[in-house]
């Protein structure tokens, strides 16, 4: 496949508005955490380019190969934390939004598990990497051949 278009050479000004929604994340929100997020909804959206992008950050922060690999099945996986299932699950509800949009029981267990802060945090993280998503998918931009 070839890439379609570079945005963020044709649109630089929304690029770097989207870039900078990314590093307030990246600053308010525990990496571990962002890390599986951003790496799930980039599973669910189809999304070649972000799966390794976040995949390759996570293991150069240390993260587990097998929690990694296992956030495809996060359900089932026995990796996860009650906060991280929390989180993976206002991922799914979030990032496959239908008619019902969250379920209230998805999101009453993030409320429970979250402050009101490290919600809105987490719902910025999910809407961050879904934008990513929408850019990267439609342009064909595609994952580096080397590491």
């Amino acid at each position: 496949m070839t890439q379609r278009m570079n945005v963020a050479a044709v649109a630089p000004e929304g690029y770097r508005a989207v870039a900078g929604l990314a590093a307030y994340v990246k600053a308010n929100v525990d990496p571990t955490l962002m890390h599986v997020i951003e790496l799930r909804a980039s599973i669910i959206n189809g999304c070649s380019y972000c799966v390794d992008l976040h995949s390759r950050d996570a293991l150069a922060a240390g993260e587990d190969s097998r929690r990694l690999f296992a956030v495809g099945a996060w359900e089932d996986a026995p990796f996860f934390t009650e906060r991280e299932r929390a989180a993976l699950a206002l991922t799914d509800s979030a990032t496959r939004l239908g008619p019902g949009g969250v379920p209230d029981d998805v999101w009453d267990m993030a409320a429970k598990l979250f402050t009101e802060k490290e919600l809105a945090d987490l719902l910025l993280t999910i809407g961050t990497i879904n934008v990513w998503n929408r850019i990267t998918v439609p342009t064909r931009a595609e994952p580096p051949t080397t590491a």
